[in-house]
C-alpha cells in the first residue's frame, strides 16, 4: 500500500554516523509531534469527554501551557510561522498555497538550524502544509532543506475509506465537515503507519547515538475527513454529544468579520448531524492519541526519554459550533488557542504555565535547550524560563491574525474577489485576562472579552463605556505589536497586498 522512500532508507546509517562535534552526545534529542486541526479537547486540558490517556501522561511529566495560541488559524500560515520563528506578516505567508522559500529564501527553518548544528533531522507526515486528504502520501508543500529524511505513508483512510465517507458537500472532504467510522484497524490508517515508522526511526537512532536527532511527526487527525477506526467512535455515544445552544444571542453583538469563517454548507447541519460531527472529531482525537502513545512508549522502551525533549502541539484550534462556527479561521479562543505540552530534561514535571505564549516561541525555545545556533531575527520569546519555573510571566501576551476578503489562489495570483476585492486584516491580542480583537484597525469592528468572567467569549465589551479605557490601552499595545511585524520600509503597498514581499530577514 505504501513504501518508504528508498534513498533516505539506504542512507539512514550515513546520516546517523556522520562525524559529530566532541560535545554532540551531551545534547538532547527532539521529538516534535504536531496534530492537525486539534483544539484543546484533551483530558489534561479538562475536557469532560475526551479520552486521551497517552497525551495526558505526557502532560503529567512535563509543562502544559494553558494559554498557548497559534499566530494564524489556518494550516499553511500557522505552520510556516512556527517553523520559521517569524510572524506571518514578516515571512509573507498568509495563505495555504505559499512556500516560505519564495518570500524569504535565505532564512533557516527550525529543523534546518538543527541540521546545520549537527543533528539528524527527519520528517514523517505533515509539518508544512498538505492538502488533506489528497496530498497524503506526498511531500505536499514541504521544504526539502529542512530534512535529511522524509517518510510519507498513505493508509486505508486515504486509499480505501474515501468512497464511504459522508460529507456536507458530496465528494468534498478536506474543506468541509465529513466523517466515517472505518472498519480498518489502527495500524492500517495513515496516522497508524506514521507512528510505526516513527518507532522504526527511533530504534535506529537508539542503536547509533553518534548524532542527536530532531524527529518531527505530523499526524493528520483530527483534520477532516474525520476518519478513524470504528472502535474509537464507540467510545463516544452519539446521543451524549453536546450541541452548542444560544447561538443567535451570542452573535448579536459581533462585528460581521468575527463570523467571516462561516461556510454556507453548514446551513445543512441538523442537531443530529452536529452530534455525529462532534462524535467523529472526538473519535479521531482518541485514535490520534493512541498513535502518539505508540511513539512515546517506544521512546521509553528504548531508554531515550531521559535525553529527549518532547513537544506536542497543534497548528491551530477548532470550532465545534461555538458562536455558530465550525472548523478554523476565526479569532475566537476556540480557533486561536492550541494545546502545547513540553517534557524532557530540564522541564518541570506536572506543571501548568498560565502565561500567554505562541507557537512562534518554539523555535527560540528548542534552540536554546539544545545549544543550537538560531538566526538573530527570530520574533518569538524563549519559553525556557517557564519550563524551569511555570510561574514565569514571559512577555505577557500573544497575538493571532486572519485575513478576510480577497485572498490567494496560488503564489503570485492577484487577490480573489471578496468584499469587492478588499482585504481586511483582523488581529487579536490575548493577555492573561483579556482577548482584544480589531478588524481593519477597528474601522470594521472591535471585540473585547474578559476571561476572568467570560471564558467562552459570549459578551463583547468593546462598545461598553465602562471598558473604554481598557480598549484604548489594548488598542495602543496591539498597534505597536502589529507595526513591528510588518516588513522593513521601502516595500511597496502593492507588493505587501499580494504577500510577495521579501523583508530584510536574512541569516545572521
Amino acid at each position: 500500500m505504501f513504501a518508504r522512500l528508498l534513498l533516505p532508507t539506504l542512507l539512514f546509517g550515513l546520516f546517523c554516523s556522520a562525524p559529530a562535534p566532541a560535545a554532540e552526545k551531551t545534547r538532547p534529542n527532539v521529538l516534535f509531534i504536531i496534530a492537525d486541526d486539534l483544539n484543546t479537547s484533551l483530558g489534561s486540558y479538562g475536557h469532560p469527554l475526551a479520552k486521551t490517556p497517552n497525551l495526558d501522561k505526557l502532560a503529567a511529566r512535563g509543562v502544559r501551557f494553558e494559554k498557548a495560541a497559534c499566530q494564524f488559524p489556518l494550516c499553511g500560515p500557522s505552520r510556516n510561522s512556527m517553523l520559521t520563528g517569524l510572524y506571518p506578516n514578516s515571512n509573507g505567508i498568509l495563505a495555504n498555497a505559499q512556500v516560505f522559500r519564495q518570500t524569504i529564501p535565505n532564512h533557516q527553518s527550525l529543523s534546518q538550524a538543527f541540521r546545520l548544528s549537527g543533528y539528524f533531522a527527519a520528517r514523517i507526515g505533515k509539518l508544512y502544509h498538505y492538502n488533506v486528504p489528497l496530498s497524503i502520501g506526498t511531500n505536499g508543500h514541504d521544504d526539502p532543506g529542512s530534512w535529511e529524511m522524509e517518510i510519507n505513508p498513505a493508509g486505508a483512510d486515504r486509499m480505501e475509506d474515501m468512497d464511504h465517507t459522508f460529507s456536507l458537500i458530496p465528494g468534498n472532504y478536506g474543506g468541509t465537515l465529513s466523517w466515517y467510522a472505518s472498519p480498518n484497524p489502527d495500524e492500517k490508517h495513515t496516522d497508524g503507519l506514521m507512528a510505526r515508522e516513527a518507532a522504526w526511526v527511533l530504534e535506529r537512532c537508539a542503536k547509533d547515538k553518534s548524532r542527536p536527532f530532531f524527529l518531527a511527526l505530523g499526524f493528520f487527525r483530527p483534520h477532516t475527513p474525520y476518519i478513524a477506526p470504528k472502535a474509537w467512535f464507540e467510545g463516544y455515544p452519539v446521543d451524549q454529544m453536546p450541541v452548542v445552544q444560544g447561538v443567535k444571542e451570542d452573535q448579536a453583538d459581533l462585528p460581521k468579520h468575527a463570523l467571516g469563517s462561516y461556510k454556507k454548507e453548514q446551513d445543512k447541519l441538523t442537531d443530529d448531524l452536529r452530534r455525529q460531527a462532534v462524535q467523529a472529531y472526538l473519535a479521531s482525537i482518541s485514535f490520534m492519541d493512541a498513535q502518539a502513545g505508540v511513539v512515546l512508549d517506544t521512546l521509553d522502551r528504548l531508554g531515550l526519554s531521559e535525553n529527549t525533549i518532547v513537544v506536542f502541539t497543534s497548528d491551530h484550534g477548532y470550532h465545534l459550533g461555538e458562536h455558530g462556527l465550525w472548523q478554523k479561521q476565526s479569532l475566537f479562543e476556540e480557533s486561536a488557542r492550541v494545546p502545547l505540552i513540553m517534557a524532557g530534561p530540564g522541564v518541570t514535571p506536572g506543571a501548568v504555565a498560565q502565561a500567554p505564549v505562541g507557537l512562534i516561541d518554539l523555535y527560540p525555545t528548542l534552540t536554546e535547550l539544545c545549544g543550537v545556533k538560531a538566526p538573530a531575527n527570530l520574533q518569538g520569546q524563549s519559553l525556557v524560563p517557564m519550563l524551569k519555573d511555570p510561574k514565569a510571566e514571559g512577555r505577557g501576551w500573544v497575538i493571532s491574525q486572519v485575513v478576510r476578503g480577497g485572498g490567494f489562489k496560488r503564489m503570485g495570483a492577484s487577490a480573489a474577489a471578496g468584499d469587492n476585492g478588499k482585504r481586511i486584516f483582523g488581529y487579536s491580542l490575548r493577555t492573561p485576562r483579556w482577548r482584544y480583537t480589531e478588524w481593519a484597525e477597528g474601522k470594521e469592528g472591535r471585540e473585547l472579552y474578559d476571561h476572568d468572567t467570560d471564558p467562552k467569549e459570549l459578551t463583547n465589551l468593546a462598545e461598553k463605556p465602562d471598558h473604554a479605557a481598557t480598549v484604548t490601552e489594548l488598542s495602543t499595545q496591539l498597534a505597536g505589536i502589529v507595526k513591528s511585524t510588518f516588513p522593513a520600509d521601502g516595500v511597496t503597498p502593492t507588493v505587501k497586498e499580494t504577500g510577495m514581499w521579501a523583508p530584510n530577514l536574512t541569516d545572521p
